[in-house]
């Protein structure tokens, strides 16, 4: 397993575009989790550790891509049906044994490899619906290509090919892939191990009587299905009250067993906000200052060797920054390289100012623009601790540094909170 260097996530304390911080970061960081090898039953959703080549060719011969007939193209008539006897049948897994000559037709079922010749092979399947069979001879018509309906070895990958790069999150397709190119097993990162607790002594689990001035922890069930579908395994520490030494030890212990450390709220400078102490009891914390909205000072430090992230209290800031700063950088200490989430253009349905160089989420329902498109409606209250300005919209609307005032009818980006793994 990899270290992380003790400066790693040092910073200046000046105010950063998000892009220019996560590139620094990334620079940084490296994969810190353990390797495995799993059968590719158990890959689906693991990061691959290894580039992967084909073993074999995919498919490792030409063979027929449907219910026909083998021929050779320089033996049928330009002008006029072309009478061939056909001499044997071929099936998948099951081919023509022997060679076919010259002049001669061989039965195909799809999948079944081309037969061999005797001095050349032949190069075409006639489909059986073009064909008209008599007996112990096909009647085949004019017109058809060279080479049509015979799928090339190779055409998918050659043997030695690159197949998959480390790093890549393995999807459905990719095990398939992965077999066809011989592959049974694969080298994968195991899970981050991800350590996740809330702070607070205002803050109350779900369920619980909730005393005057008590708020219920909405932040970690976020976070548990943030942290899940970012690949991680979560360890949920609950909430821990405010006490610097109580901290102090909650936090060695989740380093000792973890791989990272995840928390949200207490990472201010108030007299009650006690974790950066206790951060620094064992470790270093920094403060990156984002030019982000929602959102604020993220801090990012390390317990011992172990990364610690913390978060915004209010849950919107705290699922945006783990949307679009947390997990690329989880992803890079899980050995997957960042994948940007998915977005499309969408056209504003609302006027909006913001200032300059810095990057906003606006929260947004899609409306049917009646021409083929989507227009964005905006939520109407968008605070930070605003949980029903996610549930009762459809996903964010991204504003870059450069744009200051957003008029209806104006292009713009949309992320589908799907994307973000909500």
């Amino acid at each position: 397993m990899a270290q992380l260097s003790d400066d790693c996530f040092a910073h200046g304390g000046a105010l950063m575009r998000l892009d220019d911080a996560l590139r620094e970061l990334s620079q940084r960081l490296v994969p810190i989790a353990a390797i495995e090898s799993l059968p590719l039953a158990l890959c689906r959703g693991r990061i691959l550790a290894a580039p992967l080549a084909a073993k074999v060719a995919v498919p490792p011969r030409d063979n027929s891509a449907v219910d026909g007939y083998a021929v050779y193209h320089d033996d049928l008539s330009k002008d006029g049906e072309t009478r061939l006897p056909v001499i044997g049948r071929a099936a998948a897994g099951h081919p023509f044994e022997g060679p076919q000559p010259r002049g001669t037709a061989v039965r195909m079922l799809t999948g079944a490899v081309m037969p061999r010749g005797e001095k050349e092979d032949p190069d075409t399947v006639m489909m059986q619906e073009d064909c008209t069979r008599d007996g112990d001879t096909v009647v085949v018509r004019p017109g058809i290509k060279r080479g049509a309906n015979r799928r090339i070895a190779g055409e998918d990958l050659q043997a030695g090919e690159s197949m998959l790069k480390a790093g890549r999150i393995l999807g459905a397709a990719d095990l398939a892939l992965a077999a066809a190119g011989g592959h049974a097993m694969l080298h994968v990162h195991r899970p981050l191990r991800v350590a996740l607790l809330s702070t607070g002594d205002e803050v109350h689990e779900a369920g619980s009587t909730l005393p005057d001035g008590g708020i219920y922890d909405a932040n970690r069930p976020l976070l548990v299905a943030l942290l899940t579908a970012a690949g991680c395994k979560v360890s949920d520490l609950g909430i821990q009250p405010d006490r610097r030494d109580h901290l102090a030890a909650v936090f060695a212990q989740a380093a000792r067993e973890h791989d990272a450390v995840v928390s949200s709220g207490g990472v201010s400078t108030g007299d009650e906000d006690h974790v950066k102490a206790a951060i620094e009891a064992h470790g270093r914390l920094d403060f990156w200052r984002l030019a982000i909205k929602p959102g604020r000072p993220v801090a990012l430090g390390l317990i011992g060797r172990v990364p610690f992230f913390g978060l915004p209290g209010n849950p919107v800031a705290a699922l945006l920054t783990f949307c679009f700063f947390a997990r690329p950088l989880l992803q890079r200490l899980n050995g997957a390289l960042p994948q940007a989430p998915r977005s499309f253009p969408v056209t504003a349905g609302f006027s909006y100012r913001k200032k300059s160089d810095r990057r906003e989420w606006v929260r947004v329902s899609l409306q049917d623009d009646g021409n083929g498109g989507w227009r964005a409606e905006k939520y109407a209250v968008d605070g930070a601790g605003v949980i029903t300005s996610v549930t009762r919209t459809d996903g964010l609307l991204e504003l870059p540094e450069d744009l200051l005032r957003l008029e209806p009818g104006q292009p713009v980006r949309f992320y589908p909170y799907e994307t973000l793994g909500l």
